[in-house]
Protein backbone atom coordinates (compact mmCIF):
# COMPACT_ATOMS: atom_id res chain seq x y z
CA UNK A 1 0.00 0.00 0.00
CA UNK A 2 1.39 3.59 -0.67
CA UNK A 3 2.05 5.61 2.17
CA UNK A 4 1.47 8.59 0.88
CA UNK A 5 -2.42 8.16 0.00
CA UNK A 6 -4.80 9.01 2.03
CA UNK A 7 -5.91 6.38 4.25
CA UNK A 8 -9.48 6.77 3.66
CA UNK A 9 -9.05 6.26 -0.18
CA UNK A 10 -6.66 3.26 0.72
CA UNK A 11 -9.99 1.65 2.96
CA UNK A 12 -12.53 2.72 0.69
CA UNK A 13 -10.68 0.67 -2.88
CA UNK A 14 -10.25 -2.34 -0.82
CA UNK A 15 -13.80 -2.58 0.83
CA UNK A 16 -15.01 -2.00 -2.65
CA UNK A 17 -12.99 -4.97 -3.56
CA UNK A 18 -14.26 -6.49 -0.49
CA UNK A 19 -17.59 -6.06 -1.66
CA UNK A 20 -17.10 -7.56 -4.65
CA UNK A 21 -15.45 -10.61 -3.69
CA UNK A 22 -18.13 -11.13 -1.17
CA UNK A 23 -20.85 -11.22 -3.31
CA UNK A 24 -19.27 -13.62 -5.37
CA UNK A 25 -18.41 -15.90 -2.32
CA UNK A 26 -22.38 -15.27 -1.12
CA UNK A 27 -23.42 -15.99 -4.41
CA UNK A 28 -21.52 -19.25 -4.81
CA UNK A 29 -22.17 -20.35 -1.19
CA UNK A 30 -26.01 -19.74 -1.54
CA UNK A 31 -26.77 -21.65 -4.80
CA UNK A 32 -24.57 -24.63 -3.79
CA UNK A 33 -27.86 -26.83 -2.87
CA UNK A 34 -29.43 -25.80 -6.32
CA UNK A 35 -26.33 -26.80 -7.98
CA UNK A 36 -26.58 -30.20 -6.06
CA UNK A 37 -30.34 -30.40 -6.93
CA UNK A 38 -29.57 -29.88 -10.88
CA UNK A 39 -27.29 -32.25 -11.11
CA UNK A 40 -29.00 -34.95 -8.93
CA UNK A 41 -31.73 -34.23 -11.54
CA UNK A 42 -29.58 -35.81 -14.63
CA UNK A 43 -29.75 -38.95 -12.05
CA UNK A 44 -33.17 -39.65 -12.95
CA UNK A 45 -35.41 -42.19 -10.88
CA UNK A 46 -32.07 -42.82 -8.56
CA UNK A 47 -33.63 -42.44 -5.38
CA UNK A 48 -32.48 -39.37 -3.14
CA UNK A 49 -29.39 -40.25 -1.44
CA UNK A 50 -27.87 -42.44 -3.96
CA UNK A 51 -28.06 -39.12 -6.48
CA UNK A 52 -26.69 -37.21 -3.72
CA UNK A 53 -23.88 -39.25 -3.02
CA UNK A 54 -22.95 -39.51 -7.21
CA UNK A 55 -22.81 -35.45 -7.09
CA UNK A 56 -20.61 -35.09 -4.52
CA UNK A 57 -18.35 -37.67 -5.52
CA UNK A 58 -18.13 -35.85 -8.69
CA UNK A 59 -15.36 -33.96 -10.15
CA UNK A 60 -17.62 -31.18 -10.71
CA UNK A 61 -19.07 -31.23 -7.43
CA UNK A 62 -15.45 -30.91 -6.08
CA UNK A 63 -14.53 -28.01 -8.96
CA UNK A 64 -17.46 -26.01 -7.20
CA UNK A 65 -16.87 -26.59 -3.93
CA UNK A 66 -13.15 -25.38 -4.06
CA UNK A 67 -14.13 -22.23 -6.38
CA UNK A 68 -16.75 -21.36 -3.25
CA UNK A 69 -14.28 -21.74 -0.66
CA UNK A 70 -11.29 -19.32 -3.34
CA UNK A 71 -14.34 -17.03 -3.28
CA UNK A 72 -14.65 -16.75 0.39
CA UNK A 73 -10.37 -16.95 0.85
CA UNK A 74 -10.71 -13.82 -1.25
CA UNK A 75 -13.32 -11.77 0.60
CA UNK A 76 -11.51 -13.07 3.74
CA UNK A 77 -8.35 -11.26 2.17
CA UNK A 78 -9.70 -7.80 1.44
CA UNK A 79 -11.76 -8.02 4.56
CA UNK A 80 -8.33 -8.42 6.85
CA UNK A 81 -6.61 -5.50 4.68
CA UNK A 82 -9.50 -3.22 5.14
CA UNK A 83 -9.11 -4.12 9.09
CA UNK A 84 -5.42 -3.75 8.46
CA UNK A 85 -6.29 -0.23 7.06
CA UNK A 86 -8.45 0.90 10.48
CA UNK A 87 -5.24 -0.59 12.68
CA UNK A 88 -2.65 1.88 10.76
CA UNK A 89 -5.23 4.81 11.07
CA UNK A 90 -5.79 3.86 14.72
CA UNK A 91 -1.64 3.57 15.01
CA UNK A 92 -1.41 7.02 13.63
CA UNK A 93 -4.34 8.49 15.46
CA UNK A 94 -2.19 7.48 18.93
CA UNK A 95 0.85 9.04 17.91
CA UNK A 96 -0.38 11.98 16.78
CA UNK A 97 -2.20 12.13 20.38
CA UNK A 98 1.77 10.94 21.95
CA UNK A 99 2.93 13.72 19.94
CA UNK A 100 0.09 16.42 21.67
CA UNK A 101 0.69 15.05 25.06
CA UNK A 102 4.84 15.31 24.68
CA UNK A 103 4.22 18.66 23.21
CA UNK A 104 2.66 20.27 25.94
CA UNK A 105 4.85 18.84 28.68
Amino acid sequence: MESNRPLSEIYSEVAAQWVDADAAANLLEGCKSAFLAEKMQLHGSLPVTKAESLVKASPEWRDYVEKAVAARKLANKFRVQMEQVKMRFQEWSSEEANERTKARL
